[in-house]
């Protein structure tokens, strides 16, 4: 048929009263339209993935830590898993036809018309996940944290109390609070003094920290009390530390060391902590349930003279039912275990414990799957 007789018939068409429903025609059209148009899926899609991505690995690792918290209670292996890489791909297809027939007047059929809209989308992540083992990443586990990086997060304003009484065991020989298989010890008063009075002198900017670069000693670790524009209060709390902590009342300058001990001249001997040490001190902390002290498989902590706000601060809930506002929890021997949402010194703790492990030398996760990513 050919345009102008089309043309021809529709105008006859419309006058005879076999007008061609364009309503209907227009709908078809503007779907056809629609469907066979350029949609744009991957930038719509990087708002929504990237934080929904973000998100899920925050939780996971947030339960991941708290998991393998709980299960050092139970003398239990804890067991690390890391998401390597992930690969989201998409693909979209889409598809559309409009055909239709018109016929003379006095043809039977009659005019017809047709239209079709097709679609097609695809969403094929690709997750892959790696094991923490390995004598590195072990070792890693077990060795001291770094001193340097201990009072670097001092540096990045966490409270001294706070990191040193989570990461530290002595201070020039002092004892903090330690969780052992056998029990738990209680903090030296010395110590908890030396925290409370360092948490006041930092609060007051009189504590620093730096790193000095030597080619033959490598890196330094530098702690030193200001004295310029200090109030007098501030001074005395700073010169109260060091007669806590048995250092030279008239030094300013501390070099940082790994020591049980007491340190030399001009030393301030730290003995840290390893990531299994935090991560059991924290487990010290952990509600037990009653039926698992009965059957001996959880470790029951000494009874000792924590002071309330400590005991009541850094606090692991356990319940036989899920926590409905919960920080981060866990399920574990038919328990669940949980960090209140409303317990900020709980949250900071198990943050820090996770900030400590990208510090740690953990070691490598190894070589990484070969991932082959199909040409759409």
């Amino acid at each position: 048929m050919s345009t102008a007789f089309a043309r021809a018939h529709c105008r006859a068409g419309g006058a005879a009263g076999h007008p061609v429903r364009r309503p209907l025609v227009l709908a078809a059209l503007a779907a056809t339209v629609a469907a066979g148009g350029c949609t744009h899926v991957g930038p719509k899609s990087v708002t929504v993935d990237r934080f929904d991505y973000a998100t899920a690995i925050g939780e996971s690792w947030k339960q991941q830590t708290l998991l393998n918290i709980v299960k050092l209670r139970y003398m239990d292996l804890p067991v690390f898993l890391d998401v390597a890489s992930i690969v989201a791909g998409y693909s979209m297809e889409t598809s559309g036809n409009l055909g239709g027939q018109l016929s003379s007047t006095g043809a039977i059929q009659g005019d017809t018309f047709s239209a079709g809209v097709a679609g097609k989308f695809t969403d094929r992540p690709t997750i892959t996940y790696v094991p923490l083992t390995g004598e590195k990443f072990l070792r890693g586990l077990v060795t001291p944290i770094h001193p340097r990086h201990i009072f670097s997060m001092l540096q990045s304003g966490y409270a001294a109390d706070f990191v040193l009484g989570l990461t530290v065991d002595a201070l020039n020989g002092v004892r903090n609070r330690s969780a052992t298989g056998s029990g738990v010890r209680e903090a030296d008063p010395a110590f908890v003094r030396a925290l409370e009075l360092m948490r006041d002198v930092q609060a007051a900017g009189g504590i620093g920290m730096r790193v000095d670069e030597d080619k033959v000693k490598g890196q330094t670790a530098v702690l030193f009390f200001r004295r310029d524009d200090l109030d007098l209060a501030v001074t005395e709390k700073a010169a109260e530390v060091r007669r806590v902590l048995g250092l030279p009342a008239g030094q300013e300058r501390f070099v940082l060391t790994y020591s049980p001990v007491r340190g030399g001249e001009g030393e301030l001997a730290v003995s840290s902590r390893s990531m299994l040490q935090v991560m059991a001190a924290f487990a010290s902390y952990m509600d037990v349930p009653e039926a698992h002290l009965r059957d001996g498989s959880v470790v029951a902590a000494q009874a000792g003279t924590v002071p309330a706000e400590r005991a009541e601060g850094v606090r692991i809930r356990s319940g036989t039912e899920r926590p409905a506002d919960a920080f981060a929890a866990v399920r574990y021997r038919n328990h669940w275990y949980w960090i209140d949402n409303g317990n900020l010194l709980a949250k900071r703790a198990l943050t820090a414990v996770m900030y400590f492990f990208t510090l740690a030398d953990t070691g490598e996760t190894g070589r990484l799957p070969l991932i082959t990513i199909p040409a759409q």
